[in-house]
């Protein structure tokens, strides 16, 4: 079972934690500043020493030996020390913007995601999901763009009921597991900037070079046999090997012909090698990054079936992605050993490029076309820590249950996540079963549109495996559809009105493939008249229950609340009030049964 997370105070654990992160990058500062000073002192130290040594020989130059070395501990604890200093103020940066977000204090601070905003979504602009101050940017605490990608993904793409419930199981079991969200926030800036998925997936899934198995044996065997005669003749000249004049020469006519073969080999290969070696300098510095990431999935020891599979999918013939990255890291700094002086005289006897180049397209072979997979894991993974993270810090947000049958939406003091919860305010509401529609009626700023949003954004967070800001939400899986933020386009040349109609036509025919639909539509028709705009919305109202879709659709227009009496029992009227406190409007956004007996327009405008 996993730890009841409900009663924990996480705003007092981040606090605890922030201070602690702070006390350590103020002493480790201290410790650097210090270890710097000594290592400039020993540095002189040393110098002076050299000069003594070497120029009025005061002493031996073996007794070097002692400040050197003193000198190089210095310098590698004065790193080791900077590498606490800023890991620990990364960790502070990290709970300061946890306290943040818990004070209503993130908007603007984190990734708003406006990259993701795409203007025919048929809700991703009207529900905020992208933006500043929007739904990404409160969730989005992930490390890497392609975690970004998926989380974007599952917040505008409802999952299926058996997937949604998988993911609650994984934001279950990763919503206490503090210290792994903090070791992942503490990789270094190059996790975000410097991986490229796109990039390692086309380099581990483009056209392989296919060498034959017996081309690189025999090419080994060559590399070996020249090892031997080259070795042997070292030991002749040497006299560490006692050989006849006659199998000298012998030898040397062998190691000309297997050079002359190495010499052809390589030759033959050049161009193909140049290209497998130049090409996987980038990889390997993004397979480094992933293999970060990695580490920490396969070392979770997961219980819940999401999680499990998710470890379970990266192995590759049973071993580990980050062994398999470390294999390829292994053949890239013998790559770059070439450049080494102790090593560049035995390229040509080992045909280090030509072997090396053979083992990437081996490597390649066998895992490129596993990066794709590795690469969503780690994305995936990344996106259930977001929405953990969202859970850790709501411990009263309970998952919603997600129900069969025809749709169906039942909510117990639903209110809006963005809303800091001390400001938000919390409604019931119910659709479902014969009731279908909700037509909510208010004077302007009541809380209509804004309660359209509550319900929507709510749904999202169902659907996309998250706790809900409720008290209880019960729902099928819905297709969402909603017409809130509805804007005119001067580059189209399309009117307010053109696109509102566009949008609700796109409505209509998501609700008729899928058969349930959420729609949420705010003040409809509002660009026309009363007469055709109570004809146009009745039709696309009836036009939408009769589809099988559930919704809310608000009106400041009384007329238009009298829809409710042609679509009885399928429909009802709720609404909101205001009233007047020492000449200020006041709005209490709670809703009530039945239409709204007054307008504040007049108000308003006095």
């Amino acid at each position: 079972m996993f730890e009841d997370m409900s009663t924990h105070d996480p705003r007092a654990e981040y606090e605890r934690r922030l201070e602690e992160r702070l006390r350590l990058a103020a002493r480790t500062a201290r410790d650097e500043r210090a270890l710097s000073n000594a290592r400039l002192a020993w540095f002189l130290l040393a110098a002076l020493s050299t000069g003594l040594a070497l120029g009025p020989k005061l002493f031996s130059p073996i007794w070097l030996v002692l400040p050197l070395a003193v000198f190089v501990a210095v310098v590698v604890l004065h790193l080791r020390t900077r590498g606490e200093r800023e890991r620990a103020e990364r960790a502070a940066r990290f709970y300061g913007q946890g306290l943040g977000r818990l004070s209503g204090e993130w908007i603007g601070h984190g990734d708003a995601g406006e990259r993701y905003l795409d203007p025919d979504h048929l809700y991703a602009g009207d529900l905020d999901l992208f933006g500043r101050g929007s739904l990404f940017e409160l969730l989005s605490v992930v490390r890497t763009r392609m975690g970004e990608d998926v989380l974007a993904e599952w917040l505008t793409h409802p999952a299926g009921p058996d997937e949604i419930r998988a993911r609650q199981g994984a934001v279950e079991e990763l919503r206490g597991q503090l210290d792994l969200r903090e070791d992942l926030a503490l990789l270094g800036p190059e996790v975000r900037g410097g991986l490229d998925p796109k990039e390692l997936a086309a380099w581990g899934g483009g056209e392989l070079w296919r060498i034959p198995k017996a081309v690189r044996v025999a090419v080994a065997t060559l590399t070996a046999a020249t090892s031997l005669v080259v070795l042997a003749l070292s030991g002749y000249a040497t006299d560490l090997l006692t050989l006849s004049p006659t199998v000298a020469a012998a030898l040397v006519r062998v190691l000309l012909l297997l050079s002359a073969a190495q010499a052809a080999v390589a030759y033959r290969f050049r161009s193909r090698v140049q290209r497998v070696t130049a090409a996987v300098g980038r990889p390997d510095k993004d397979l480094a990054i992933l293999s970060e990431i990695l580490i920490r999935i396969e070392g979770g020891g997961f219980r819940s079936p999401r999680l499990a599979r998710l470890v379970e999918s990266l192995r590759t013939e049973g071993v580990p992605p980050s062994r398999r990255i470390a294999q390829l890291h292994t053949r890239v700094e013998w790559l770059d050993s070439e450049k080494n002086q102790i090593v560049a005289p035995l390229r040509p006897i080992l045909l280090l490029s030509t072997q090396i180049a053979f083992s990437i397209e081996v490597w390649r072979a066998r895992c490129g076309p596993a990066l794709a997979g590795w690469l969503q894991a780690a994305a995936e993974f990344e996106a259930l820590l977001a929405l953990a993270s969202y859970a850790y810090e709501h411990p009263r947000d309970p998952f919603p249950e997600i129900l069969s049958g025809e749709p169906r939406l039942e909510a117990e003091g639903i209110a809006h996540p963005l809303i800091p919860e001390a400001r938000a305010v919390a409604n019931d509401v119910a659709l479902g079963g014969e009731l279908r529609l909700l037509v909510v009626s208010g004077s302007n700023m009541s809380g209509k549109s804004t309660f359209l949003r509550t319900v929507g954004t709510n749904a999202v967070l169902a659907f996309a495996g998250a706790p809900v800001r409720a008290r209880r939400l019960a729902l099928t899986p819905l297709e969402i559809g909603a017409s809130i933020r509805i804007a005119d386009s001067l580059l189209a040349g399309h009117s307010r009105f053109y696109a509102e109609i566009t949008r609700l036509r796109a409505i209509v025919e998501l609700a008729e493939r899928s058969h349930a639909a959420l729609f949420l539509l705010d003040e409809i028709f509002a660009g026309t008249n009363s007469h055709d705009r109570r004809i146009g919305a009745e039709a696309v109202l009836k036009g939408l229950v009769a589809r099988g879709a559930i919704g809310f659709v608000t009106t400041h227009d009384l007329a238009l609340a009298r829809i409710v009496d042609e679509l009885a029992p399928r429909a009802a009227n709720v609404h909101f009030v205001d009233h007047i406190e020492d000449g200020k409007m006041v709005f209490d956004y709670q809703v009530r049964q039945g239409v709204v007996q007054k307008s504040n327009a007049l108000e308003l405008m006095r």
